[in-house]
């Protein structure tokens, strides 16, 4: 990765039947980002949603800003996550699922698509519900940051992954370091947060090199989502649904 942080927009599409998201990859021009295969920002109204599908080869975090989304497979699991919590997957050799909004209200939250390594490809596929007061939450001066994995979550992958979802209020500070053998990201939900000198808007995001200092200042409040993870080095083919 480059020395210095890499700015993108997401692109706007369909997805799904009748959701609306905002892609930060795989778009042209930025396919992956190492263990990343994939980053949603999704909007799901009461007519919409992801009918029956399958998947391969990689996991899945589906986070809830707001709404619920009722997650149904072949495994037998039938659940509602509510705002605040999560449904993560393993695919691994392979399950077919569905994710559709429940309620009058539009479901809002990120997709994250974590590569599993080659030699990982063929486990289990499995499911969990996480609901929001399972995960750790840190007070900041003036903001709050949540650990969707890492110390403290539920949420255990079989990639070294720390992901936090962070609220800022007006002058509000959140520092980090991505570890120097990681890729990271942060990615704007709402608000404009300065990140290292740069401006970023909702649906923008800045890929960070492992070893970066990450300082982000709310001029007024915002939101953001920031992960890293320690990439396989190794080809991702993606086909679809599938990461083979």
């Amino acid at each position: 990765m480059a020395e210095h942080p890499l700015h993108y927009r997401a692109v706007e599409m369909e997805e799904g039947a009748g959701a609306r998201v905002r892609r930060l990859f795989p778009v042209a021009g930025l396919h992956h980002a190492d263990p990343f295969v994939l980053l949603d920002e999704f909007f799901v109204g009461p007519e919409g949603g992801f009918p029956d599908h399958p998947h391969r080869g990689f996991e899945v975090i589906t986070y809830l800003f707001s709404g619920a989304m009722r997650h149904r497979d072949n495994l037998g699991n039938d659940t509602v996550v509510s705002g605040g919590g999560a449904m993560v997957f393993t695919a691994g050799r392979g399950i077919v699922h569905s994710e559709m909004p429940s309620g009058d209200d539009v479901a809002h939250g990120i997709q994250l698509w974590i590569n599993l390594a080659k030699i990982q490809k063929e486990v289990a596929p499995s499911y969990h519900q996480i609901d929001a007061d399972q995960f750790p939450t840190q007070s900041l001066p003036y903001g709050e940051v949540r650990t969707l994995v890492g110390p403290g979550s539920p949420i255990h992958l079989h990639t070294a992954v720390l992901y936090h979802d962070v609220r800022l209020q007006r002058e509000g500070e959140f520092h980090a370091t991505i570890p120097s053998k990681y890729s990271g990201l942060i990615y704007a939900v709402q608000g404009k947060p300065e990140v290292m000198g740069q401006d970023l808007r909702a649906g923008e995001a800045l890929l960070l090199p492992g070893g970066s200092i990450l300082t982000v200042y709310a001029e007024e409040p915002c939101h953001f989502v920031c992960c890293a993870g320690q990439p396989h080095g190794e080809p991702i083919v993606q086909h679809g649904s599938y990461v083979d």
